[in-house]
């Protein structure tokens, strides 16, 4: 039994490191993002509704990639297929 409290310990660790990067990544391509569209913005101001519709695209595919992120990590949480194959090798040891 020490072997699933270990992987569930192991498991919520990697979940929270998950989350973390996932924000952190997040954070820094919205940064440069925004930065380089208040830039471009500046330069040409007459592409600025192009601009805001690309930026708009890139937002989505930013966050997109974090919700995958959380979707893994959630699957990790409520369905860990490791703590399943050590009670399965555990059953078949007994």
């Amino acid at each position: 039994m020490e072997n699933i409290a270990h992987i569930e310990a192991m498991t919520v660790l990697a979940v929270g490191i998950i989350f973390g990067m996932g924000a952190f990544g997040t954070a820094i391509g919205f940064g440069l993002l925004g930065g380089r569209f208040l830039e471009g913005m500046a330069r040409q101001p007459e592409l600025a509704p192009a601009l805001l519709g690309r930026a708009f695209i890139f937002v989505a595919l930013l966050d997109a990639v974090t919700f995958i992120g959380i979707g893994f990590a959630l699957f990790f949480t409520f369905a860990n297929p490791f703590v399943s194959a050590v009670q399965a090798l555990q059953q078949a040891a007994h």
